[in-house]
């Protein structure tokens, strides 16, 4: 996994527009969970890019995501934006990374 700090509100804007030709992934961590601890390590093996939000110093923007997006905030928690809109989300160690190269491969 190629991670990309989430660490402006401005991203969001950016990662919308980016949605309209690929997929946009965002991955919501909490430092301070295992949970957390394990999902980051499974989407290690990912061969993408996504977005990384430490939700404890970013709290925020973690709020902003589940506003914009429509989505219950949980932790860990990870999601596909394509063209703006939130079409996949997963949650603790429901979260794998062979669904989300599925995602990236069938759009």
């Amino acid at each position: 996994m190629n991670w990309i700090p989430l660490t402006e509100m401005s991203q969001l804007d950016a990662i919308d527009l980016a949605s309209e030709d690929q997929l946009q992934i965002i991955f919501k961590h909490s430092t301070r969970c295992n949970i957390s601890a394990d999902t980051y390590d499974e989407l290690e093996t990912a061969d993408t890019e996504a977005y990384y939000l430490d939700l404890l110093r970013y709290r925020d923007i973690s709020d902003e995501i589940a506003h914009r997006y429509g989505v219950l905030h949980k932790s860990p928690q990870v999601l596909v934006i394509s063209k703006g809109v939130c079409i996949f989300n997963e949650s603790h160690w429901r979260i794998r990374a062979s669904v989300l190269q599925a995602h990236l491969q069938n759009a």
